[in-house]
This record gives C-alpha cells, sequence and structure tokens, in this order.
C-alpha cells in the first residue's frame, strides 16, 4: 500500500491569524486538500492558539463527515487535560501525542518512554477507551530498544521526528545516514507490531528517498513544505505533487 498523505493546517491558521481575518480560510484550503485526494488532515491545537484555534476542531470535524467520510482527522498535541477534553469532544481518528513544552514553536524531540511510561500508559488508555487510535512522537535516533517500550505503552502506532533528515536538505551524505537511523527505528517499530507514521520538514524532494527505505510507511504528515509549495503551485496542484512523491498513482 502507498503511503498516505495527512496535510497540516497550522501554517495555514498562523497565516490567518496574522491579521486575525477569516482568511486564508482553514476549512476552506482543507477541503480542496481531501478533494485533491489528501487522506485526512492534521491539526496541532496549541495551548496559546497561535496556529489552530479551539473553535477550528468542530468545523474540520464537520467538514470531514459531511463531505470526506473516508478521510481522517488527526490531532496532535501534549496530552494536557484541557488537550485530552478537546479530543474527546472532537473524536479525531487519530490522536499523536507529543511531547510539547508550550514555549516550543514546533516538536523537535521524541517522548522519554523511559521517564514518562505510567503517564503515557494512562493517557493512551483513556483515548484507546473512546475509540481513538494513538501514535506517538517518537525520535528516529536508530536506537531500536525504545520501540518495546513503545508497544507497551498501549499505542497502536509511533510518529517517526524526521526533523534531521529535513535539515540535511543539501548534504546528501548526512541525508542518508540519517534515512538508514530512521530506517532502523522503523524496522524495530515494525517488529513490536506498531505501524509507522513520519512527520516534519518532509519535501517533494526528500519523501522518496524515504518511503524507498521505510515501504511499509502509513502515513507522513505535511504542514510547513506543503504550505510553502501551496504559495507556488496552488494547494490541489502540491497534494497531487506530495501524493506522487508518496507512491501514490495520481
Amino acid at each position: 500500500m502507498p503511503t498516505l498523505l495527512s496535510v497540516n493546517l497550522n501554517a495555514i491558521a498562523m497565516l490567518r491569524n496574522r491579521r486575525d481575518l477569516p482568511w486564508p480560510n482553514v476549512c476552506d484550503l482543507g477541503r480542496i486538500a481531501l478533494a485533491a485526494g489528501a487522506s485526512g488532515l492534521t491539526v496541532h491545537p496549541r495551548p496559546d492558539q497561535r496556529h489552530i484555534r479551539f473553535s477550528d476542531l468542530p468545523d474540520l470535524r464537520a467538514l470531514i463527515d459531511d463531505l470526506f467520510p473516508e478521510a481522517e482527522f488527526n490531532i496532535e498535541g501534549y496530552p494536557t487535560e484541557e488537550f485530552l477534553a478537546l479530543c474527546e469532544a472532537t473524536q479525531p481518528e487519530q490522536v499523536t501525542l507529543v511531547p510539547d513544552d508550550p514555549s516550543q514553536a514546533t516538536s523537535d524531540h521524541g517522548w522519554d518512554l523511559v521517564g514518562q511510561h505510567g503517564f503515557l500508559c494512562d493517557v493512551i488508555g483513556r483515548l484507546k477507551g473512546k475509540g481513538m487510535r494513538v501514535s506517538l512522537f517518537v525520535d528516529g535516533d536508530g536506537r531500536s530498544e525504545p520501540m518495546a517500550l513503545a508497544k507497551t505503552t498501549g499505542a497502536d502506532r509511533v510518529e517517526l521526528y524526521t526533523g534531521p533528515y529535513g535539515g540535511c536538505h543539501s548534504d546528501p551524505a548526512s541525508a542518508a545516514a540519517e534515512i538508514e537511523k530512521l530506517g532502523v527505528t522503523a524496522d524495530a517499530a515494525r517488529a513490536e507490531g506498531l505501524h509507522v507514521n513520519a512527520g516534519h520538514d518532509l519535501t517533494v524532494a526528500n519523501l522518496p528517498a524515504l518511503i524507498a527505505r521505510i515501504p511499509y510507511l502509513s502515513e507522513v504528515s505535511i504542514g510547513h513544505g506543503l504550505t510553502a509549495d501551496a504559495l507556488e503551485f496552488g494547494m490541489a496542484e502540491t497534494v497531487k505533487r506530495f501524493r506522487r512523491a508518496c507512491g501514490q498513482v495520481v
């Protein structure tokens, strides 16, 4: 099966919020992305709502339910009580748990699966009890041992943090080394029975090599690079370009 594409709408929401005006419209661009074949939409509602606002969630849920019932809604974030309540109210198909501090500009590391194991077990049990699939944001640093711990939390998937790989855009040798690290971690996760997602600084240029190393990659969640390309090519054409990079026939 080809890798699926979930379009992260946070960068679009950030642009909207610069002027506190209703455009660019997050739901409208999400609709264009789904109509162009994206398999889902991703949002990260941070506590300060500097990107996606809490009020966006019901509208995006309704968009998917009413017009694209085969698509999935993925909500990612740090599991505060407020975040968990948002997930329970919105009922996304997937919740991606990230260890973000509220002050972070973006997600930049995976979970400490030893130190926060008990906490994650409790959170994941709560979400799965409400019927949501859970993915854990993890470092793709070439270590295989943490994937056994990820499995014991009850998570269904892991999402590999691909930021270091994305940062090698002008250094092919370093990029190849980072791909292999990601591949080793992904192989360990798969051996534990976990599905594997990936996200952060992925582009049309660097996706094919990553998927060649991890051909069973279930889903990529992409926001910044996709939004940048959409300024040049338009949202619909950009989604098609990324789908081709994922190995989909478009």
